[in-house]
């Protein structure tokens, strides 16, 4: 299974979107198994900055992903915020 890098808040709203499309499912889709109107998912794909971690977990459950924290390589120490 493919690691995704997460480091700005755009790149997660992206990824969500990615998951989503690959999975076939409508943004309402995603927020009926997730508990949300379809807008908070459209919000939460094009700019998560302001998103709450709770809905973010929601999402991810609704697309049967996880949050995994880990040290950064070496090699991808530098910032991007």
């Amino acid at each position: 299974m493919s690691e995704y890098p997460i480091r700005t808040p755009q790149q997660l709203g992206a990824i969500l979107r990615g998951f989503r499309r690959e999975r076939k499912l409508t943004q309402r889709a995603v927020g009926d198994r997730a508990g949300l109107a379809q807008n908070a998912v459209s919000l939460l794909e094009d700019d998560p900055g302001p998103a709450s971690l709770a809905r973010i977990a929601r999402v991810l459950a609704a697309l049967d992903l996880e949050l995994v924290v880990r040290p950064r390589k070496a090699a991808d120490r530098s910032t991007e915020w």
